[in-house]
C-alpha cells in the first residue's frame, strides 16, 4: 500500500507542476520576426493576443545598419527629411561638432529633430471614426515591425523595441477606421507612433486611457523618434494590411463554409450533380473552378445525389450548374489576394527607401543616380520610391469582392427558385402540408434582393477615385482602406444571404422526405435545426435570419 501511495503522490505532484508550468510554456510561444518570413497564420495568431513576438538578432543588426546609414548621411550634408531638412535648420549652422576627436551630428541639430518629429505625428494625426477593432490594430503594429527589420526603413531601434513592447505587453493605440487615400495611411498610422511617444490614447488592461499612463503601468518610457523616425512610423501601409489580412481570411472562412451549404441546398433541390463530375469539369479546365468541383464532389460523398431518384431533372437552373465557376473565381481571388499580401507584410513600403551595405549602383555612369550613394564611415544609399503604392493589394481585394457579389447573384438565385414546384416537385414556396392558408416562403425574397443589390454596389471599384493633394503632388489614390471595408460588408452580407438560403435549404430536405445526406452536409443540417427549426406555420422570420447568420459565423466545417 505504501509504494502505491508512493506512486500516486509522485504522479499527483507531477500534474500539479505540469499545471503551474502551462501559464510559462504559453508565454514562450513566440513568432520570431526577420522581416521576410511572417506568414498570414502568424498575423491572424499575434492579431488575437494569442502569441508573443521576439525579432531575431540578424535582423535587429538590419535595424541599425539602416539607422547608420541615415545618421551618416547626414553628417555628410545629404538631406535628409526630418533631420536636416524640413526642421528649420539654417544652412548657415553646421550640421556636426567635434566629440572626443570625432565628427558626430550637433546636438542643437539632434534636439530640433526630435521636435521636428513630435510636431509632425501630431500633424498628421487626422483620422475619422469608428475606431479600428483590436485585432486589426495588433496586426498593423506587427507587419509594421517586421517590415522595419528590413532596415530600409531607416529607424533607431528604439521604435523597433517599441512595437514589440506594445505588441506583447498588449497595448494598442486608439486608431480611427477612416482618413486615407491609400498611398500610404499617414494620417491612421501616426495615432501608433502618437501612442509610443506617449501622447493620443490606447486600450490596455481593459481601459481605455492616456498612451502616457499605460506606459508607465507597463514600465515604458516613451520614444523620442529623430531622423526619419516619424516618416517610417506614419507612412506606411500596415494598418491596410493588417486589416486586408483579416477580411481576406474571414472571406475565405465564409467560402470553405458556402461549400458545404451548397452541397445541401443541391440535396434540397434533388439536384444533377454532373455539372461538377471530374470527367466534365476537365473538358474546360479553369484552376478555380476545378478546385471548387472537388471540393464539392468531395462534401456531398456519400449522398443520395450520387444514385437515381424520381424527378431528377437532366438539367438544373444556371444558378447551380455554374456553382463550380461561382465558387472557383471566389477561390482564385482568395488566392491571390494571399500572395499579394505575403509580398506586401514581408517588404518595405517605405519612402525614402535607406539600403546599408551599397557601395555600387546599377548605372555607376550617371553622376546623378550615384549621388544618392552614402560613403563614409557608414556606406549605403537613400534612394526615392513608388513603394508606398497599394495598387497591387488593392486591385486584389476589389477583385475578392466582385468574385463574392457574384457568387452571391447564384446563391440568391438559387434560393428563389425553392418557390417553384416545376424545379423543386416540392410545394409551393416550400409550404409544410399544414400550412394550407399561409405564405409560407413567398414574401421573403425581398431581403435577398436588397443584399444582392447592396453587393454589386460596394463590389465596384474605388481605387480609381480621388483627385490631387498636397499641393497637386500626391494625385494618385488607392483607397485601400475602403475597398477593404467593402469586401468586409460584402462578407457580412454573404453570411445573411447564406442564412436565407438555409433557411430554404433545410425547408426542402425537410419536405422531401428520408433522403440519405453526405456526412459533411448532415452535419450542417443537423447543427442548423438545433437553432432554427422547421417551418410548420407562418411566422416571423427575422430572428430566424439572425440566428442563421450567427450559426454559419461560429460554424466550424468539419
Amino acid at each position: 500500500m505504501r509504494g502505491k501511495s508512493l506512486v500516486r503522490i509522485a504522479f499527483l505532484s507531477s500534474i500539479v507542476v505540469m499545471l503551474f508550468a502551462l501559464p510559462s510554456m504559453a508565454a514562450t510561444t513566440k513568432v520570431v520576426l526577420d522581416g521576410h518570413s511572417l506568414t498570414i497564420d502568424e498575423v491572424l495568431s499575434v492579431s488575437k493576443g494569442e502569441v508573443e513576438v521576439a525579432i531575431s538578432p540578424e535582423a535587429m543588426k538590419q535595424v541599425e545598419a539602416g539607422f547608420a546609414v541615415v545618421m551618416e548621411a547626414a553628417l555628410q550634408g545629404k538631406p535628409v527629411y526630418g533631420l536636416t531638412t524640413g526642421v528649420g535648420w539654417n544652412k548657415d549652422k553646421s550640421v556636426f561638432e567635434e566629440r572626443d576627436g570625432k565628427k558626430v551630428l550637433s546636438e542643437e541639430l539632434l534636439a530640433r529633430s526630435r521636435e521636428f518629429n513630435i510636431l509632425s505625428l501630431r500633424a498628421h494625426g487626422g483620422g475619422v471614426g469608428p475606431d479600428l477593432p483590436a485585432d486589426v490594430v495588433r496586426a498593423a503594429m506587427l507587419i509594421r515591425l517586421n517590415t522595419f527589420l528590413t532596415g530600409i526603413p531607416g529607424v533607431q531601434p528604439a521604435v523597433v523595441n517599441q512595437y514589440r513592447d506594445f505588441l506583447n505587453k498588449k497595448i494598442t493605440p486608439v486608431v480611427p477606421s477612416r482618413g486615407s487615400v491609400g498611398e500610404a495611411d499617414i494620417t491612421i498610422a501616426s495615432h501608433i507612433g502618437l501612442a509610443m511617444i506617449g501622447e493620443w490614447q490606447v486600450d490596455y488592461r481593459g481601459k481605455r486611457m492616456a498612451a502616457a499612463d499605460a506606459l508607465k503601468e507597463a514600465d515604458l518610457s516613451p520614444i523620442k523618434p529623430v531622423g526619419k523616425d516619424f516618416l517610417s512610423m506614419l507612412s506606411t501601409n500596415a494598418v491596410a494590411a493588417g486589416q486586408a489580412v483579416l477580411a481576406v481570411e474571414e472571406a475565405k472562412n465564409y467560402a470553405n463554409k458556402a461549400i458545404v451549404v451548397f452541397g445541401l441546398t443541391l440535396e434540397g433541390l434533388n439536384g444533377n450533380i454532373a455539372p461538377f463530375l471530374k470527367a466534365t469539369t476537365e473538358i474546360r479546365p479553369f484552376p478555380g473552378m476545378l478546385k471548387a468541383s472537388k471540393m464539392i464532389r468531395d462534401t456531398l460523398e456519400g449522398s443520395y445525389l450520387w444514385q437515381p431518384a424520381e424527378g431528377r431533372p437532366l438539367q438544373d437552373p444556371l444558378s447551380f450548374r455554374t456553382m463550380g465557376y461561382a465558387l472557383g473565381n471566389v477561390l482564385d481571388a482568395i488566392e491571390e489576394a494571399e500572395k499579394a499580401l505575403i509580398i506586401q507584410i514581408n517588404s518595405s513600403d517605405d519612402n525614402p527607401a535607406v539600403i546599408a551595405g551599397v557601395t555600387e549602383v546599377e548605372r555607376p555612369d550617371s553622376e546623378y543616380i550615384t549621388n544618392y550613394l552614402v560613403k563614409g564611415e557608414q556606406k549605403g544609399a537613400i534612394y526615392p520610391t513608388a513603394n508606398f503604392d497599394m495598387l497591387p493589394v488593392v486591385a486584389r481585394i476589389e477583385q475578392l469582392s466582385h468574385s463574392l457579389a457574384r457568387m452571391s447573384q447564384n446563391i440568391v438565385m438559387q434560393t428563389i427558385r425553392f418557390e417553384n414546384p416545376n424545379i423543386t416537385g416540392l410545394s409551393r414556396f416550400l409550404a409544410s402540408e399544414e400550412n394550407t392558408l399561409g405564405h409560407a416562403f413567398g414574401a421573403i425574397q425581398k431581403p435577398l434582393g436588397e443584399l444582392y443589390a447592396e453587393n454589386r454596389q460596394l463590389a465596384m471599384p474605388v481605387s480609381m477615385d480621388g483627385f490631387a493633394l498636397a499641393g497637386n503632388i500626391e494625385d494618385t489614390f488607392a483607397n485601400s482602406l475602403l475597398a477593404i471595408r467593402n469586401l468586409e460588408k460584402i462578407t457580412d452580407n454573404m453570411y445573411y444571404i447564406s442564412s436565407i438560403q438555409m433557411l430554404h435549404t433545410a425547408q426542402a430536405v425537410d419536405l422531401r422526405g428520408k433522403v440519405q445526406l453526405a456526412e459533411k452536409t448532415k452535419a450542417l443540417y443537423n447543427a442548423y435545426r438545433k437553432v432554427v427549426p422547421f417551418v410548420s406555420f407562418d411566422r416571423i422570420y427575422t430572428a430566424d435570419f439572425t440566428k442563421g447568420y450567427e450559426f454559419l459565423k461560429s460554424y466550424t466545417v468539419k
